[in-house]
């Protein structure tokens, strides 16, 4: 199979103009991934600067609640910058070292991957520019405000949808014309090889972790995993640590949105009802082939999600693959059912995922009545919501919300977790 593919996805379909800025960067990356002493100095880096290893949470109360398997969190909120973004970007940090580039440039949808390479620009001095559509910078102000004073410029993107797809067509843009001074800062595991893998290759660090740490404290590995599905990166991470291990199930969880009948969603891969085709379907685009959202004439539709950082067109072509060999089981969560489980996260755990992360949340509390209580599953909780504060203050103050809330508070206090 040819460098770059997974299966039927990947490749690398870029302008001519960029192909010496791949060739390099191919290169380097493949001298780092030979070089042991690569992958220690970021594994130091990480552990010094990035909390690294974050914990894995045993959720009692919310097991208590559900039934069935043991609940773990693995706590990528508790990670430098507040999510799983920051293992890539202080990966690709070093490898910009090596290449001997000056600036660094990145798109951004829920803000974290912004405030990640903003951060890593800042710690290894290098100018920083960061692409954000329009309607995100609005719904994500706290992450802009941090970048900005993190010394990035911020450029709201006001062309197509306002959101992450044109934030992406933006940042190349620049790359194509300052590629001899610029890294761009792929923030998943999508676009053009080498991306999708290098990304994986940093964020494997979430599942190597989560691994050991769920041996040590269960004692076996877990029936379950589950992560929710944007791009992919925080997804792949985790479940590359149990990659081979063909018991454990894999679930990827997309944005639901309003319904998938709706047209109001970011569900690629998941169908509508069981034997249903998925709603994506194969494309290249942004420099790579995956299923896309996407109408008969290959334009590119609209998305929606409640979380910034799920309402991407396409997936990453590695989860295309493992999907299309039911390596990796893929659902949905709406907005409805997310906010009901960050609700009950919070009001259960004292604990306050990122929407995003929340997706993951919704499938978990599904299925783990499912299951025996000698079982475990793994959430990966892969952001904190202190980012989301607007969007979901915003929301509880909707009167439906508000009497949801209610009804959810007066539900919790007659059957306490304890």
């Amino acid at each position: 199979m040819k460098p770059g593919y997974y299966g039927n996805w990947g490749g690398a379909f870029v302008p001519e103009i960029l192909h010496e800025t791949f060739r390099q960067l191919n290169a380097v990356f493949a001298e780092a991934q030979a070089d042991p002493s690569f992958w220690q100095q970021y594994v130091d880096l990480m552990a010094s600067y990035s909390c690294r290893p974050t914990p894995l949470t045993l959720a009692e109360n919310l097991t208590r609640r559900f039934g069935g398997a043991q609940i773990y969190i693995k706590r990528e909120d508790l990670n430098h910058t507040g999510a799983h973004k920051a293992n890539n970007v202080m990966g690709q940090g070093l490898l910009v070292r090596r290449m001997g580039k000056t600036r660094v440039i990145a798109e951004t949808g829920a803000g974290q991957h912004g405030v990640a390479t903003a951060t890593m620009a800042a710690k290894f001095g290098l100018a920083c520019t960061i692409y954000m559509g329009e309607e995100d910078v609005q719904r994500q102000r706290p992450n802009v405000f941090w970048m900005e004073k993190l010394g990035a410029t911020v450029v709201p993107v006001t062309s197509g949808s306002r959101t992450l797809k044109d934030a992406i067509n933006e940042a190349f843009r620049d790359w194509v014309a300052n590629m001899d001074s610029t890294h761009y800062v792929m923030g998943t595991v999508c676009g053009p090889h080498p991306f999708p893998a290098m990304v994986a290759w940093f964020q494997k660090i979430i599942g190597e972790e989560t691994r050991r740490q769920i041996l040590a404290a269960h004692g076996r590995l877990p029936a379950r995993v589950y992560a929710c599905v944007g791009g992919g990166s925080n997804a792949m991470g985790i479940f590359q640590g149990f990659m081979a291990d063909e018991e454990v199930e894999l679930v990827g969880v997309e944005a639901g949105g309003k319904g998938l009948t709706t047209g109001q969603h970011a569900a690629r891969l998941t169908a509508e009802e069981a034997g249903n085709h998925p709603a994506g379907t194969p494309g290249v685009a942004q420099g790579y082939k995956t299923m896309f959202l996407q109408d008969s004439d290959g334009q590119m539709k609209d998305t929606h999600s409640v979380a910034a950082g799920l309402d991407y067109i396409g997936v990453s072509p590695m989860l295309a693959d493992l999907w299309e060999g039911g390596r990796v089981r893929m659902a949905a969560a709406t907005d409805a059912e997310v906010m009901e489980a960050l609700q009950l996260t919070m009001a259960s755990e004292g604990i306050i995922p990122a929407l995003e992360s929340a997706h993951a949340f919704v499938q978990a509390f599904r299925e783990a009545g499912e299951l025996p209580p000698e079982a475990a599953i793994v959430i990966n909780q892969s952001g904190r919501g202190d980012k989301d504060i607007f969007t979901i203050a915003h929301a509880f103050k909707d009167p439906s919300w508000q009497a949801f809330i209610r009804a959810k508070g007066e539900e919790y206090a007659k059957e306490p977790a304890s």
